[in-house]
């Protein structure tokens, strides 16, 4: 056998269950590290000195450093996670409604298209006025020509 053989012989299951454990724990010490780095910076309450103080700390001493700030100021970080949470989900309603309303307005050319379209295929109106109705939205006449109104199905 080669020696690459080998090595999956002398690698036995155990030594394979803690490689993948201390990955694990490593990867888990890295978002906690990241997380508190990020909640450093979020935090409003805190100075400038502050701040700086903390991530000097997590830096230098980075297992100390974490395990003092989750101890002094875990429960803060949750209650500022779900704030910027809540924040963010007000902010996409908020951008939700003004987008919905601003629909509400003056019809866009390709709703009066669609009107349109859905009146001929009903029968409402003919391919004349269809065609009328068509260029005056898309603005292919000049503004006198556009004196008479769009024809509807209560003009018939």
């Amino acid at each position: 056998m080669s020696a690459q053989t080998y090595l999956a012989y002398d690698y036995p299951l155990l030594s394979a269950f803690w490689t993948m454990l201390w990955l694990f724990l490593w990867i888990m010490w890295l978002v906690l590290l990241f997380r508190v780095i990020v909640d450093i910076f979020r935090d409003d309450s805190m100075g400038g000195w502050a701040k700086a103080g903390w991530l000097a700390l997590c830096i230098v001493v980075p297992f100390l450093g974490v395990l003092l700030y989750v101890i002094a100021r875990g429960k803060g970080m949750g209650q500022r996670e779900i704030t910027q949470a809540r924040d963010q989900q007000k902010a996409f309603e908020a951008y939700i409604r003004q987008t919905a309303q601003s629909g509400t307005g003056q019809p866009s050319s390709v709703d009066e298209l669609a009107r349109l379209s859905e009146m001929k295929s009903r029968g409402d109106i003919s391919d004349e006025e269809f065609r009328r109705a068509k260029a005056m939205v898309l603005g292919n006449h000049p503004p006198a020509e556009r004196s008479g109104s769009v024809p509807t199905a209560h003009g018939r």
